[in-house]
């Protein structure tokens, strides 16, 4: 099992940029797809972006593409979600997932999951 640690959340006003940070422990592996979610209050979890274990693919939400980039360093285990012209409608908590199928937008595909991360983005 892989343990993943979100950090880099906090309050932000509109325009303003984040970056977020996963680490994974545990029986951790570089062939892992690495993905990000969200949850708003009231709203079911949704996809935002993911990469794959090389680092060359990524896939994002249409809500967040050109926004909002995803990166991962193995050598660190560690996946990076850098976030910017963040918007009111951003605001949610930002999970870190880790799966062994491929590049995926579905939440099933990933067996791993974080805690999350808030982030809140006043208007």
């Amino acid at each position: 099992q892989v343990q993943l640690v979100e950090s880099g959340g906090g309050l932000v006003q509109a325009g303003g940029s984040l970056r977020l940070s996963c680490a994974a422990s545990g029986r951790t592996r570089s062939t892992y797809a690495m993905g990000w979610f969200r949850q708003a209050p009231g709203k079911e979890r949704e996809f935002v972006a993911a990469i794959g274990w090389r680092g060359s693919s990524t896939y994002y939400a249409d809500s967040v593409k050109g926004r909002f980039t995803i990166s991962r360093d193995n050598a660190k285990n560690t996946v990076f979600l850098q976030m910017n012209r963040l918007k009111p409608e951003d605001t949610a908590v930002y999970y870190c997932a880790a799966g062994d199928y491929g590049l995926s937008k579905e939440a099933l595909d990933f067996g791993s999951w974080g805690q999350g991360t808030q982030v809140t983005v006043s208007s």
